[in-house]
C-alpha cells in the first residue's frame, strides 16, 4: 500500500522542493486543486445536509410504495416529488455524501489513512485522495468500507426498482379508467412543472439529520430509515436479496466511483478545519458521470411526457425514467449509469 502511495505522493510533490523547510506551507498540494469559486459553506456540515437530502429522497420512494394512483393529481404529485431531486447536481451530491457517511463507520479504514498521513504528512495524504479517488480503495481495510457502501447502494436501488415496477403495472391497469385515457389537451403545464423543478427547495427533516449526525446509530441503506420499508429492508445489514434477470450482467464495483465515496469519508477524518478540505470535498462530490446520467434522466422524462397524450402514459414515464433510470445512475459501477 505504501508503495502505491509513494507513487502518488511523488507525482504531487514534483516541482515543490522547498516545502521541507516549512516556509512555503501555502504551496502545499491541498491548495493546488483547480476549483473555481468554492463556497466556504461546503464543509462537513454540508456533507451532512446533502446526506439528509438523499434520505429525504428515499422518504419519497417509501411513500410512493403505497401512495394512491387513482387520479391525474396523484400522478402529478409523484412526478413533482421525484423531479425536485433531479435538478442540477442535487441527487448526485446527496448520494455520494450519504454513502461516504456509511464508509466513515469503518475506523480501521480511517486508521489506515491516518497512518499514511502521519508518516508523509496530511497534505500528501489529502493530495493522493484528491487527485486519484481510486487510491482510496488501495488501503488494507478499505474492502470492508467498500462492501458496506456497495451493499447499501444495491439495497436502496432495489427499492427504487420495486416502486418502478408498481408504476409500470399501473400504466397498464389505468388504461381501463376513463380519466386516465382521456386525451390531454395541453401538456405545457406538466412540462413547465418539470422544467422548474430547480426552483423548488428540499426540506430535510431535522430528526433525520440528528439520526445521521449522532454517530450513535449504525447507518445503513437510506431505505431502512423509514418504517414502511421495514419488510423490504430487513436484510439491510447483509447482502441484498437481488435476483439476476436473464440477459443482464453483474458488474464489479468501479474503483473510481466507490473510491470517490471513500475519499470523502477519509478527507473528513484528516482535518478538523472545514476550509482546508472544502476544495477537495467540492471536487469529489461532483461526479461528472452521475451528473451526466441524471441530466439524461431529466431530458428523457420531459420527452416522455411531451410525447404522451394520456395520463396513464405518465405512469409509464414515472416508472421508466423518474425511477428505473435513476436507479441505473446511482449504481456502484459505471455500466449501470450508461445511457
Amino acid at each position: 500500500m505504501l508503495n502505491v502511495f509513494l507513487a502518488v505522493f511523488a507525482l504531487t510533490a514534483v516541482g515543490d522542493d522547498t516545502t521541507q523547510n516549512g516556509d512555503t506551507a501555502e504551496t502545499a498540494p491541498i491548495l493546488q486543486l483547480e476549483v473555481q469559486d468554492v463556497d466556504s459553506q461546503h464543509n462537513s456540515g454540508a456533507i451532512l445536509n446533502s446526506a439528509g437530502e438523499y434520505a429525504e429522497y428515499h422518504r419519497v420512494i417509501s411513500d410512493l410504495r403505497d401512495a394512491p394512483i387513482g387520479s391525474g393529481d396523484d400522478l402529478d404529485d409523484a412526478m413533482d416529488r421525484l423531479s425536485v431531486f433531479y435538478g442540477e447536481d442535487r441527487l448526485a451530491r446527496a448520494w455520494i455524501a450519504y454513502a461516504a457517511m456509511i464508509a466513515s463507520q469503518h475506523p480501521e479504514y480511517l486508521d489506515d489513512v491516518q497512518e499514511v498521513a502521519d508518516y508523509y504528512g496530511p497534505e500528501a495524504a489529502m493530495s493522493g485522495l484528491m487527485y486519484d479517488p481510486a487510491f482510496a480503495t488501495s488501503f488494507t481495510h478499505s474492502t470492508e468500507a467498500q462492501s458496506s457502501v456497495v451493499d447499501a447502494i444495491e439495497i436502496d436501488n432495489a427499492e427504487i426498482r420495486e416502486v418502478s415496477e408498481r408504476y409500470r403495472a399501473a400504466a397498464y391497469d389505468l388504461q381501463s379508467e376513463r380519466w386516465a385515457r382521456t386525451r390531454s389537451a395541453n401538456r405545457q403545464d406538466r412540462l413547465s412543472s418539470l422544467a422548474n423543478s430547480d426552483d423548488r427547495s428540499i426540506t430535510v427533516d431535522q430528526d433525520v439529520l440528528m439520526t445521521l449526525g449522532s454517530g450513535t446509530q449504525t447507518r445503513g441503506p437510506a431505505s431502512s430509515l423509514f418504517e414502511t420499508n421495514a419488510a423490504s429492508s430487513a436484510n439491510s445489514t447483509g447482502s441484498p436479496n437481488l435476483s439476476l434477470t436473464v440477459g443482464e450482467a453483474t458488474y464489479a464495483p468501479d474503483r473510481t466511483r466507490i473510491g470517490r465515496i471513500l475519499s470523502v469519508a477519509a478527507l473528513q477524518s484528516l482535518s478538523d478545519n472545514p476550509n482546508e478540505i472544502s476544495p477537495a470535498l467540492e471536487a469529489l462530490l461532483a461526479d461528472p458521470a452521475v451528473e451526466r446520467c441524471m441530466a439524461w434522466v431529466r431530458l428523457d422524462m420531459q420527452q416522455c411526457v411531451a410525447a404522451g397524450h394520456f395520463k396513464y402514459e405518465d405512469s409509464f414515464c414515472i416508472a421508466e425514467h423518474a425511477l428505473l433510470d435513476v436507479s441505473r445512475c446511482l449504481g456502484a459501477s459505471p455500466q449501470s449509469g450508461a445511457h
